[in-house]
């Protein structure tokens, strides 16, 4: 009998703190729908309230949000019974996961996240306290968020590239939790699209609720065609010759388009199409594929305890994983029954923490630069690089690290930044640790 794969769990996640506009669906829903029916693969998707709560403190705006993103996903083609669609709040094992991964996180670790140093560089900006305006539910989102995934065992997590820190971080914390406890979570892995399209507003700039320039999703047909006539084109008259490089217009039609249709439009604006025929045509695009599920959308606005059930279902499912899942992992913590025959606190064979080595890790922030780190055998970080211009650069100053041991220091010391005050006897044993290993192999 031939042994049946199990199945990828590929796990999204959408923040309730606004209504979806057509540049979400473009940008993730409509992909993401298309993704849940591919076969051997475990979707999950939730309604990310807990995240909400660090951004928003308008409560009738979080319920109208969830609402609303709930009816879009589901008008626009996802099926519950497929997939395991569940709201955040509504899975109890998650708050509590989420302690018991802070527990083996680092500080330094969170005081890395983007969206905290951010803040830490806009108050500097401003003159004020480092921490003005910090939550703590900011500063912990990165543990919440590795909870979410860590807790349904994902092996992908679609993301943006200024969202992969989140799924580093993730991994960074399940290795600490799985070397003190045993081999439990799965590390996930970022799971990037670069063709995912990024739809212009109605000004040519990226479609944002910030920039106030979206287009509604579901909203009512006359306020799509409305919004559509009121994207900004330049000044060229009917049969003037018009680009489509550069042109909200086209790239809006292009994302909606096969390959046929879009060529018929250059062709017409290269004809001299006149601006209003040409958003004529964009608006008639667009309606034959969001007009059938606007019905399904209002009924499901309409018919909030609809939504409810489905919500309440799908956490049903998810609850039949993540609680015995979490009976797990706590009885690998030591939160067990007083009557029961102790355990080895790791699972993994005997000796196996003291065969754990130091790690590099090697990965690329926003500014487009490659740095690496380097972290203990329990994941705390040791020392840290500055830049890279190339990923084959900070490689190379790892291999010597790696193949030199500490004696390689010196000459690299220009390239090591972070921690300032770095505990170097940790590190040169570390770097030793590395050193022998790599004789060794």
């Amino acid at each position: 009998m031939t042994a049946t794969a199990s199945p990828r769990r590929v796990l999204t996640g959408i923040t309730t703190t606004g209504t979806p506009h057509l540049g979400n669906y473009v940008g993730s829903i409509r992909a993401a729908v298309r993704a849940s029916h591919e076969p051997g693969v475990q979707s999950f998707y939730f309604l990310a309230d807990y995240h909400a709560l660090i951004k928003c403190d308008e409560p009738a705006r979080i319920q109208r949000s969830t609402l609303e993103i709930a009816a879009s996903w589901l008008a626009a083609g996802l099926d519950p019974e497929h997939v395991t669609f569940y709201r955040q709040s509504d899975i109890p094992e998650i708050p509590e996961l989420t302690w018991l991964l802070t527990c083996v996180t680092g500080k330094g670790l969170l005081n890395r996240a983007h969206a905290y140093k951010a803040m830490l560089d806009k108050n500097q900006a401003a003159g004020a306290e480092p921490d003005d305006g910090v939550t703590a539910g900011l500063f912990m989102y990165p543990v919440l968020m590795a909870a979410d995934i860590l807790m349904f065992r994902a092996h992908q997590v679609p993301v943006g590239r200024d969202q992969v820190q989140h799924i580093e971080m993730a991994r960074d914390i399940a290795a600490s939790y799985n070397h003190l406890y045993g081999e439990h979570l799965v590390q996930p892995a970022a799971l990037i699209d670069d063709n995912v399209a990024l739809l212009p507003g109605l000004d040519g700039r990226k479609m944002s609720k910030s920039y106030d320039n979206t287009i509604a999703l579901f909203g009512p047909r006359e306020q799509l065609r409305k919004q559509i006539m009121s994207i900004v084109t330049d000044s060229r008259a009917p049969g003037e010759p018009k680009d489509t490089e550069g042109s909200a217009l086209y790239a809006i039609f292009r994302a909606f388009a096969d390959d046929a249709e879009a060529a018929a439009f250059a062709r017409a604006f290269a004809d001299g199409i006149a601006w209003g025929d040409a958003k004529q045509q964009l608006f008639e695009r667009i309606e034959h594929e969001i007009g059938p599920m606007r019905a399904r959308y209002e009924h499901l606005m309409a018919h909030p305890e609809e939504v409810e059930a489905i919500l309440r279902a799908g956490a049903r499912k998810a609850r039949a994983i993540a609680t015995p899942f979490l009976r797990t992992l706590r009885e690998a913590v030591g939160l067990r029954a007083l009557q029961a025959a102790p355990q080895q606190a790791v699972t993994q064979p005997a000796g196996a923490r003291k065969m754990a080595l130091p790690s590099f890790k090697q990965y690329r922030e926003p500014d487009g630069l490659f740095y690496f780190k380097l972290a203990d055998a329990s994941g705390a970080v040791l020392l840290q690089s500055t830049g890279f211009a190339s990923p084959r650069d900070a490689g190379e100053a790892i291999k010597r690290l790696q193949t030199e041991g500490a004696a390689a220091l010196d000459a690299l010391r220009a390239c090591l930044a972070a921690p300032a005050q770095a505990d170097w006897p940790a590190v040169e044993r570390a770097l030793e640790q590395l050193r022998q290993a790599a004789a060794t192999a």
